[in-house]
């Protein structure tokens, strides 16, 4: 007898071929039976008119916290996503010194927006190492999740305070490669670097990845190479603007070093300069000559994003804007009211230097959000620009005039200068490239500025309702199929007898997501983005379902995946 029998639907198996009107058999936790199917089962699901296609996969989230209070991966689960991968920009929550929890804790509310009070009250903090981080999640999550070994982690366990400047000797080098050889054998699915000049540990002190040099990244790129189903991933700053010839050469080699994938975090187009893709993806070619393979991670969605002068995020990375963004509150709006550093800010922040953040710069398209103080009443929901022209005032000098009433409170939604036919065309020639790799969510992380976890429904609404621009099954590929062979995951990513049974039904009229809201339910009582999902009936994980009609069922059958046992092995070379 079937555990579930889900009759009648639309198969699209994410190969990307035609998806065609069958039945799907599931059995202890796989799908045994595809086609005209009449074993009797425990449960039939009538799916006329529904799709039945893989559960989706996330390359890039940070959950690693996150599933301590919310074992759901919220809000990601509704929207389909079935498997997640955590523990990348080099922030994993292990290897773990007890005396260093402070400190990450630290670290991660402010290089990933995760509430202090969050991490300090919905984290257990009972591991040291890796393999018992990957314990303490086994059995009580409802998504499958990997997690990547993280080198600020690394370096913070084995140098300890000296860990954002001291690049690794010939005594602390061998240890780095034991503690990462460590986490592989228990679980780790690779290993994550950062090389950004914007991210700072909770004391404004380069996060501990920044310390290494090259000769450590590549020595501990060996180490994943003798592991098997491992992977590597990272962040860095060639990605906004396009690589060094410096980022070129060792991004390049840590791939072919590791004869492992390389994934990088993430990709964003700008129509009015369509020769910074080129750049970016320059790294890609490079690798290749020299026995790599290097993959761009891309959002195929616009995600809902807020901004606020007042706390970390997107606007704090504009050239020139650091040294004023970093100043106590009251010396901050004190350098704001200046009008050579807005004049400053405002040039740097249109110029070609700021690389994909200048897309922030349209300033007067700013919506105001949230705001707290009389003189702003009447704000919220209204555009700068008509607000400058009622003052017969500058855009930015207007929007900056009301931040400083808030006391740099104020919560502002940038407009999407992105979101013209120039720049889906764009993102759209580089779908099928096959060093773009669909994904990049960062969900989990930044909880309070964006929601990018509802891109899977969003994207496939507007594949089959809006743009239009592939067919279902192919949208489907792309985000179940392929991301689930790039990282090794076995049995994932397709609707096949034999394969695990992580699936999705859904109604192609109206799948999709709902707009971003503003829920206050984190532990400590701090503020998260969300958005809820529309024509998800059903998601399976792992067989048992999880979510029914848009509504968390309760059950926790995700797994924990773990390098080898759950992965296998892609190399660079063939």
């Amino acid at each position: 007898m079937l555990d579930h029998l889900i009759k009648g639907a639309i198969v699209v198996d994410g190969s990307g071929t035609a998806g065609f009107v069958g039945d799907v058999g599931v059995r202890d936790g796989r799908v045994v039976a595809i086609g005209d199917v009449d074993e009797s089962a425990r449960r039939t699901i009538d799916a006329d008119g529904h799709v039945v296609c893989p559960g989706f996969v996330d390359p890039h989230t940070h959950y690693d916290a996150q599933l301590f209070w919310d074992p759901f991966a919220t809000p990601s689960n509704v929207h389909g996503v079935t498997s997640v991968i955590g523990g990348n920009c080099s922030f994993a929550l292990a290897p773990l010194h007890d005396v260093d929890a402070d400190y990450t804790r630290r670290m991660m509310a402010k290089v990933e927006g995760m509430p202090l009070a969050a991490l300090e009250q919905g984290v257990p903090w009972t591991w040291e190492s890796f393999g018992e981080y990957l314990d303490a999640l086994e059995g009580r999550i409802a998504v499958n999740a990997g997690f990547i070994a993280g080198h600020s982690a690394l370096r913070r366990y084995v140098l300890g305070p000296t860990a954002n400047v001291t690049a690794a000797d010939h005594t602390t080098l061998p240890a780095l490669q034991t503690a990462l050889a460590d986490a592989l054998r228990q679980g780790a699915l690779g290993f994550s670097t950062d090389i950004s000049r914007v991210h700072s540990d909770g004391d404004g002190a380069p996060v501990p990845a920044r310390g290494s040099d090259a000769a450590e990244v590549l020595a501990l790129c060996e180490v994943v190479g003798q592991h098997p189903g491992t992977t590597l991933a990272g962040i860095f700053e060639g990605g906004s603007d396009g690589f060094s010839e410096v980022e070129l050469e060792l991004l390049s080699g840590m791939s072919a070093t590791a004869n492992r994938l390389l994934n990088w975090n993430v990709l964003v187009v700008d129509a009015k300069a369509p020769g910074r893709v080129d750049r970016q993806m320059a790294l890609s070619r490079r690798a290749r000559t020299v026995g790599g393979r290097v993959v761009a991670l891309m959002m195929p969605t616009i995600v809902p994003m807020n901004m606020s002068f007042g706390t970390y995020c997107a606007l704090f990375l504009m050239p020139g804007w650091g040294p004023i963004m970093k100043l106590p509150v009251s010396e901050r709006v004190e350098a704001l009211r200046n009008p050579e550093n807005r004049r400053m800010m405002l040039t740097r922040a249109d110029s070609d230097e700021a690389g994909m953040f200048r897309r922030l710069a349209d300033f007067g398209g700013y919506v105001i959000g949230d705001t707290f103080s009389d003189a702003n009443r009447g704000l919220s929901g209204r555009v700068v620009r008509d607000i400058a022209r009622e003052r017969n005032a500058d855009p930015f000098d207007t929007l900056v005039d009301i931040v400083i009433e808030d006391d740099l409170r104020t919560i502002l939604w940038p407009s999407a200068p992105d979101d013209d036919a120039p720049h889906w065309a764009l993102r759209q020639s580089l779908w099928d490239d096959p060093d773009v790799l669909l994904g990049g969510s960062d969900a989990g992380a930044h909880l309070d500025r964006m929601c990018g976890g509802s891109y899977p429904t969003q994207f496939l609404a507007d594949m089959i309702r809006g743009r239009r621009s592939m067919s279902l099954e192919h949208a489907v590929h792309l985000i179940t199929a392929k991301p689930a062979q790039l990282f090794g995951l076995r049995d994932r990513g397709r609707v096949a007898v034999g394969a695990i049974a992580d699936l999705v039904v859904f109604d192609p009229d109206t799948v999709d997501a709902a707009p971003a809201r503003l829920v206050r339910d984190l532990p400590g009582g701090s503020a998260r983005l969300t958005a809820d999902a529309t024509g998800i009936a059903h998601i399976f994980v792992n067989g048992v379902e999880t979510v029914t009609d848009g509504v968390v069922t309760g059950a926790l059958s995700g797994t924990v995946l773990r390098s080898g046992r759950d992965t296998v092995t892609v190399t660079a070379r063939s």
